[in-house]
């Protein structure tokens, strides 16, 4: 069974990789079409020189849109509290880096304390 290419409006990976950020633009939903044209934060631009350059790079930019140049780049993304790490993929493109690392965890509440219920009153404490 052989896998099916990865596309994206239509156009393949490499002929992504060979468009402009103006073309590419072009393919984006109205939101991240707007952030692009009208130009990457200083920040954002930083981000993507780094990336360019080496791998694993450390970022507090959330707001970043997965482009063609970043694919299959890994990168480090700042939750408030922790680093996770990211491998880039072809299905993330026109997200925001900050979509694939959730900054808040899931409440786990354990068993309730003393005084929480009438109940536990009753309760002798040693």
């Amino acid at each position: 069974m052989a896998r099916k290419e990865f596309t994206y409006r239509g156009k393949g990976i490499d002929e992504l990789k060979g468009m402009s950020l103006k073309e590419f633009a072009a393919l984006l939903p109205s939101r991240q079409r707007r952030t692009l044209l009208r130009g990457l934060s200083e920040q954002n631009k930083k981000l993507l020189e780094d990336i360019k350059v080496k791998s694993n790079v450390k970022t507090h930019c959330r707001d970043m849109i997965i482009i063609p140049e970043i694919v299959g780049k890994s990168v480090k993304i700042y939750t408030g509290k922790e680093w996770v790490q990211v491998l880039i993929a072809a299905e993330m493109l026109g997200h925001y880096l900050g979509e694939f690392v959730q900054t808040r965890k899931k409440v786990v509440h354990s068993a309730p304390g003393i005084g929480a219920t009438r109940a536990s009153a009753a309760l002798s404490v040693k």
